[in-house]
């Protein structure tokens, strides 16, 4: 193969042509190159420290972004180890300083590390003033650090924060090199030029003309050229094309490498938009790439009399998972999911519909009417439909099934609203309402929701430190024994009496208390309380049969899976015995995962504690579950009790459950007995216990204890 000349060869013949140039031009051309040098080296180092700012930006910001989204969830929950191993990953990506998930008075709730040193601290840096109180994505500096923060929202409650630190000296490491590089690659430049250069100094004036000429057209042109493409790409216009870069000398060889530093620069850039675009688990688009869809389809639709509706869909119970399972187990639940919401949407939603995850648990549908679908609300409708239908089914999840299910919520453009936030805020709503609605199915948004969710939020602010404040209190429903007719132990339920409100409704504040989370704050506190109250009546009733009282547990406090020790506790500070307390769970609380439940139910069975389950035959599929569920009594729901006398199969499946619960050992309980009627069938079918207003009523703890005084009964 045959080799073009070098530089150094071109110069040689230029000055063996021409061994008497004038000395003002050597002078003149020494300058020159100078001058080109610098240029070059001011110009490439602009670009450089342009490009590596706005690179380094553009990444920190996208993952700041993610990672809020992220945190919501789990700084909501206050799940300090979810919080800690996503700090903890983002910490470990190159670069990375510090990351620190604070809330909003600016307290560090994580850093990253696994002991949390810093936690509870006040940030004081000079940069945390403006990261506390940001309202937005927010990027600082100082000579050291790029400080990228954004809070941390649920809906349109900001609830913390996340600062993420970037390494500025990494950045200036790079860019100092590749300066050093491309100093020294001009200086050897330049130290052959000089050297060809003198020696055209003994050439003739018009041979050193010829040489400057050469010099430009081969050296400096192809420089400038390069500084401008070097500007381009500062403005991110990566297809900008570069000189040609097939010269077999060293200037070849830099353009060369500024190509392949252009491409390098252009693929970490499609890297960082598709992260920043993508979810990374599913695939599938993200919270931000699904907003700027909306933006350009709501300008797109604005006017034209079209309809478009968002699909807000959430998994229901999707934390029961990563707590009993594992957050592998997590990720391949949402991966399935993300799998079949994907064909109903491609079935169902039409061409333009579009699928994003929005983090956690949640997806979201964009559906658009044309002329062959119809309008959007029927195919929301349809959608919403195959929705529940097809996620309720169960999965195969590490070789076990799981039941769940998702709530979606579904607002209309421009019916409901007519801007991307608005339209956001109003699915959001709408599904939250779906998830009261007993959960696994679709709402669509309307104006009320918005006063229901206030009223709510109001009413969980409320019932925050409730307890402390006096407000909350048990009331005790006996149970009597239909053998003989004696009472042998009380319900707690507990009672809200708002100072302004008045009694509220345990159907309306245990379920906020339930959504809220609030529930594992208030259940330990009722148990404690009903051990205490147990124990003044064992003090009561002197040398009498102990009385037991039941507690209700919900199924958010079985999830947890501390309540063996919660009750322990309770029963060590208040002195009860464990046989005398008995604990109340739902049918729905173990369905969902018998396994989990069944190991925290032996350990309180163990420990002496009775189990029940409240509200039985609403929930199993059949009788053969009491199998499996390890339980010492079942409570006929009140739903069978109420028609016993007049509806056969009412009797039927009542006189059922008792034979086989007798079969397996278990005590029935009777509740909702009403009248003399159906106390006296239920005493005929061997029913053993029964509680119901015709017995008596929730009584105060202190009219309870008169009660007890003069031993009585109602029957």
């Amino acid at each position: 193969m045959k080799l073009r000349p070098g530089l150094q060869t071109q110069f040689l013949l230029v000055v063996a042509a021409g061994l008497l140039v004038v000395v003002a031009l050597i002078g003149l051309q020494l300058h020159r190159q100078h001058r080109m040098q610098v240029e070059v080296e001011d110009i490439s180092r602009e670009a450089m420290q342009a490009m590596a700012s706005d690179t380094l930006q553009r990444r920190g910001e996208g993952m700041v972004v993610q990672l809020a989204d992220s945190l919501a969830n789990p700084l909501y929950y206050f799940d300090l180890d979810e919080i800690g191993e996503l700090a903890r990953s983002t910490l470990r990506q190159p670069g990375t300083r510090y990351v620190i998930v604070f809330d909003p008075k600016g307290g560090i709730l994580h850093d990253g590390n696994e002991e949390i040193p810093s936690y509870g601290q006040r940030m004081d840096d000079a940069l945390a003033y403006e990261a506390i109180n940001a309202q937005s994505l927010h990027t600082q500096r100082d000579d050291a650090t790029m400080d990228v923060s954004a809070p941390i929202r649920i809906g349109q409650q900001r609830i913390g924060g996340v600062r993420v630190g970037y390494d500025l000296a990494a950045m200036q490491g790079y860019r100092e090199r590749a300066l050093a590089d491309l100093r020294t690659r001009l200086s050897e430049l330049g130290q052959r030029n000089l050297f060809w250069i003198g020696l055209l100094g003994g050439g003739l004036l018009v041979l050193g003309a010829a040489g400057l000429w050469l010099v430009q057209r081969l050296l400096v042109q192809p420089i400038r050229q390069l500084a401008d493409s070097a500007r381009a790409i500062e403005a991110g216009r990566f297809d900008t094309p570069l000189p040609a870069s097939d010269r077999r000398d060293e200037l070849g060889d830099l353009m060369r490498a500024f190509t392949r530093m252009r491409d390098s620069v252009a693929r970490h850039d499609r890297d960082i938009r598709r992260m920043a675009y993508t979810d990374a688990l599913t695939g599938l688009a993200n919270r931000l790439a699904f907003r700027d869809a909306l933006d350009q389809r709501l300008l797109r639709l604005r006017g034209a009399g079209r309809q478009l509706a968002l699909l807000f869909a959430d998994v229901d119970d999707f934390k029961r998972i990563n707590d009993t399972l594992g957050h592998d187990a997590g990720d391949e639940v949402l991966l399935q999911f993300a799998h079949r919401i994907r064909a109903a949407v491609e079935r169902l939603g039409g061409e333009d519909a579009m699928l994003a995850r929005f983090g956690g648990d949640e997806f979201v549908i964009l559906v658009e009417a044309d002329a062959s679908a119809g309008d959007v609300r029927g195919i929301a409708t349809r959608l919403a439909e195959a929705l529940v239908e097809e996620l309720g089914a169960p999965l195969m999840v590490h070789d076990r099934q799981v039941f769940l299910g998702t709530s979606i919520g579904i607002t209309l453009f421009p019916e409901d609203a007519a801007s991307a936030t608005s339209l956001m805020k109003n699915g959001d709503i709408a599904m939250y309402q779906a998830k009261v609605a007993d959960k696994n199915c679709f709402r669509f948004y309307s104006r009320a929701m918005d006063q229901a969710v206030e009223r709510r939020v109001h009413l969980e602010q409320e019932l925050r430190g409730a307890w402390d404040r006096g407000e909350l209190s048990l009331a005790y429903q006996p149970f009597y024994r239909l053998s003989d007719g004696l009472l042998v132990g009380a319900e707690a339920l507990l009672r809200w009496k708002h100072p302004e409100q008045g009694v509220i409704a345990p159907s309306v504040f245990i379920d906020v208390a339930e959504q809220s989370g609030l529930i594992e704050t208030i259940g330990p506190q009722v148990l404690r309380a009903a051990c205490v109250d147990a124990m003044r009546w064992q003090q009561l009733r002197g040398d009498a049969e102990p009385l037991f009282v039941s507690v209700n547990v919900s199924p958010r406090q079985l999830r947890n899976g501390d309540l063996p020790q919660v009750v322990a506790d309770c029963l060590h500070d208040s002195g009860l015995a464990p046989k005398h307390l008995h604990i109340e769970l739902t049918e729905t609380a173990v369905i969902g995962d018998e396994a989990h439940a069944s190991r925290l139910l032996n350990r309180l069975r163990a420990s002496g504690v009775k189990v029940w389950l409240d509200d039985f035959g609403t929930g199993f599929s059949g009788l053969s579950h009491l199998r499996r569920v390890p339980v010492d009594g079942v409570k006929i729901d009140r739903s069978f009790v109420a028609d016993i006398l007049r509806d056969p199969d009412d009797l039927a499946l009542t006189t059922a459950i008792i034979a086989m619960a007798h079969s397996l050992g278990i005590t029935v309980v009777a509740e909702g007995v009403e009248n003399e009627g159906q106390y006296d069938i239920l005493r005929e079918r061997n029913c053993d216990l029964a509680q119901g207003y015709w017995l008596g009523h929730p009584l105060p703890v202190e009219e309870f204890l008169d009660l007890l005084r003069p031993e009585s009964m109602p029957v």
